[in-house]
């Protein structure tokens, strides 16, 4: 049997997890547009109100944030999207790139 994406089990996680309300795969036709062009995240989250910190959150899955790993486009667009977010500043959004369920509650709690 082949092993599981690292999306395949992180949208397993979170239609497991009882702090998550809803989630979405983001299309690509949802994007941010960047001086590198279009940067596409993979998921938007809410959570249930009181069970974290954040109630919603924009994550990029990733198997691996070594720079090794990633095109330098990509982690480009990522830092790019990073710095927009931390702009808009509203304590209820975050952007973040993980790994796993896991990680993701990590940041955020």
């Amino acid at each position: 049997m082949a092993e599981k994406s690292v999306e395949r089990r992180f949208a397993e996680d979170l239609d497991s997890a009882a702090e998550v309300c809803v989630y979405a795969k983001l299309p690509k036709g949802f994007n941010i547009p960047t001086p590198l062009g279009h940067y596409s995240p993979d998921w938007a989250i809410a959570f249930n109100e009181g069970t974290v910190k954040h109630i919603y959150f924009i994550a990029e899955t990733k198997g691996s944030m070594s720079s090794i790993d990633l095109r330098p486009i990509e982690k480009a667009k990522i830092d790019c999207a990073r710095v927009l977010f931390n702009k808009m500043n509203t304590n209820t959004v975050k952007y973040d790139v993980v790994k796993s369920y896991q990680d993701l509650l990590n940041k955020i709690q």
